[in-house]
């Protein structure tokens, strides 16, 4: 089986989609890793942004995998586990160009469907999960939740790590995000058919992994 979670920046898909995942003994894909490793591999080299052919190139001849046996899976970058350094501000700005380059999308989608293949029962996060790489997947949601409580959650996260942001600066960001996920030519975020619509701005992410697990499960909350 697989379920997808998708939605725009800051709507808690990661950590709802491992809760998900470890509830039902399932494995958990996060994509968004796997763009956010490109991103520091394009960092670590000092590629320009919005050079696209070259974050192209870096996406080619980088090797991101999975270790499956932890939990959550580590990320391995060039066969270093990279987990800890994936969550920085900068990383998450780089990623946020990495994601819109056609060629990395269909480079990392072609990978996430093999994935899907050999792991089997799945919980799989991202924005285009649902629409473009498992579109057939038994269950499919999106989260989603105002930018006002977005950025609050990802400035709260941040300072957690010891990381100084502004609020103000931290909501542009992801309003940009969501309007470049949005608009770009391949796997546009979207509501993908069929799928289970859950405004988290005022759930706990408790609440959120008993709505999904109810559903799977097939009895839904009312």
């Amino acid at each position: 089986m697989i379920i997808t979670i998708d939605g725009p920046a800051g709507t808690g898909k990661s950590s709802t989609a491992l809760a998900v995942a470890e509830r039902l003994g399932f494995d958990f894909l996060d994509t968004g890793a796997m763009y956010r490793a490109v991103a520091l591999e394009a960092i670590r080299r000092g590629v320009k942004l919005d050079d696209t052919r070259e974050l192209a190139f870096v996406a080619r001849h980088c090797r991101i995998a999975f270790d499956w046996g932890k939990h959550p899976p580590g990320v391995l970058l060039n066969g270093e586990p990279v987990g800890h350094l994936l969550r920085s501000g900068e990383t998450t700005r780089a990623a946020s160009y990495v994601a819109v380059v056609p060629v990395i999308r269909e480079l990392l989608v072609t990978e996430q469907q093999r994935i899907g293949r050999e792991r089997g029962n799945i919980v799989t996060e991202g924005r285009d999960q649902g629409t473009v790489v498992f579109p057939e997947a038994q269950f499919k949601f999106y989260l989603d939740a105002t930018p006002a409580e977005r950025a609050r959650r990802r400035v709260a996260q941040l300072r957690a790590r010891g990381e100084i942001v502004d609020y103000n600066e931290v909501l542009n960001q992801i309003v940009a995000r969501d309007h470049r996920d949005a608009t770009r030519a391949i796997g546009p975020l979207a509501v993908p058919p069929g799928a289970t619509v859950i405004d988290t701005t005022t759930l706990s992410e408790g609440q959120v992994v008993d709505k999904i697990v109810a559903t799977v499960k097939g009895n839904p909350a009312k």
